[in-house]
C-alpha cells in the first residue's frame, strides 16, 4: 500500500464481513482481503476520473413500435367461439367441477 493512499476498508471491516458470511479469517487473510478490496475501490476511482460528457443512449438503434394500432373490431359469434369446445351446455363452455 502506498503511503498517500487512504485506506477505505480496514482489516476490522473485513473481519466483520467474514463474521456476517460465517467465514473464519486469519489475520494475514484480513490484511490481504482489505488490500485487494482497496485496490478494487482505487480502480473505481480511476474510472470516475474519465470524462464521459456524452448523452446517455438507452438503445444503440432507433426503435419504433412494431405493434399495430389497437383498433376495436367485432367479437366472435357465440357459435364460432363454441365450435371447438370439447363440451358446451346452454350456449356456454362446460368445464369439470373443481372442489
Amino acid at each position: 500500500m502506498t503511503p498517500e493512499r487512504k485506506r477505505m476498508i480496514t482489516p476490522e471491516e473485513v473481519e466483520h464481513i467474514g463474521w456476517l458470511a460465517r467465514i473464519k479469517l486469519t489475520g494475514e487473510e484480513k490484511e490481504q482481503y482489505a488490500e485487494q478490496m482497496n485496490d478494487i475501490l482505487d480502480y473505481f476511482g480511476k474510472i470516475d476520473e474519465i470524462k464521459t460528457d456524452v448523452e446517455p443512449t438507452y438503445h444503440v438503434l432507433e426503435l419504433h413500435n412494431v405493434f399495430r394500432d389497437d383498433v376495436a373490431s367485432g367479437s366472435l359469434e357465440q357459435g364460432a367461439a363454441l365450435a371447438n369446445a370439447p363440451k358446451e351446455k346452454d350456449g356456454f363452455f362446460k368445464a369439470p367441477r373443481i372442489m
